[in-house]
């Protein structure tokens, strides 16, 4: 209970808050994780689905999958997770960012402004060829024109989000690095820690002197280097934090 009170009011006095979130975050939302059981490469593999190749082979399957999987998206909704950390930012101002892995926009939908998306969006897509970047339309009039093509030159568009094997949105983990190791407090919430370059933004904000928090119902491999370490999910944990 006392190092829970060091991290209110670390994260009350703190002018600079970064924040990183995965997936855990979106699952109480209902949206699947990747590999927890039950999660989307339990049915899926990621070699057809989240790959250049995959999506060579097979461009209408592929966004099939991406069509199901916006569907879905647009059906949840934000949770109290989600809000507390768009209320977190309304209060710190510029001093915040909110990193995120996630690709389903309910950060932005919850209120959040200053949010990097490290993994792009599924609510855009890209041209394969000239790079054109044009939002989704609504589900059903996707669904009826797959693989779609893009309006500028005809080539197929695909899923602007970032596949295995592929870099980072030019700028993002640039915007990201700066902001961890600036920040007096660290926030990393429902992420497994693993998938990098993610996975090194609460190393970075550590060993630059910020007070990191992390709240995941499961040991990561940042568990050792947290100040507080939070064994409870994304809504929960933030309850406690920040309420």
């Amino acid at each position: 209970m006392e190092r829970l009170e060091e991290a209110r009011r670390r994260i009350r006095a703190a002018r600079r808050v970064a924040v990183l979130t995965g997936a855990g975050i979106s699952a109480p939302s209902g949206i699947p994780t990747f590999r927890d059981p039950g999660g989307l490469w339990e049915d899926f593999r990621i070699e057809d689905y989240a790959t250049p190749e995959g999506f060579r082979r097979n461009p209408e399957g592929v966004w099939r999958w991406y069509a199901w999987r916006y569907r879905r998206i647009l059906e949840a909704q934000p949770n109290p997770a989600h809000r507390r950390l768009a209320e977190l930012e309304r209060q710190k101002g510029e001093g915040f960012l909110l990193v995120t892995q996630n690709v389903d926009g309910l950060h932005q939908r919850a209120g959040s402004k200053r949010v990097v998306e490290l993994h792009g969006s599924l609510h855009r897509a890209r041209c394969s060829v000239c790079d054109y970047r044009t939002d989704l339309p609504p589900p059903e009039q996707l669904e009826r024109a797959l693989p779609p093509r893009c309006p500028r030159c005809g080539a197929l568009l695909r899923p602007d989000v970032v596949w295995f094997g592929e870099y980072l949105p030019p700028g993002a983990l640039e915007m990201a690095q700066a902001a961890f190791a600036s920040a007096e407090v660290a926030l990393v919430v429902g992420t497994s820690a693993v998938v990098e370059p993610a996975a090194s933004l609460g190393r970075l904000a550590k060993h630059a002197g910020a007070y990191l928090i992390e709240v995941n119902p499961e040991e990561t491999p940042l568990t050792p280097l947290a100040d507080l370490s939070l064994r409870q999910g994304a809504v929960e944990g933030l309850a406690a934090l920040l309420d």
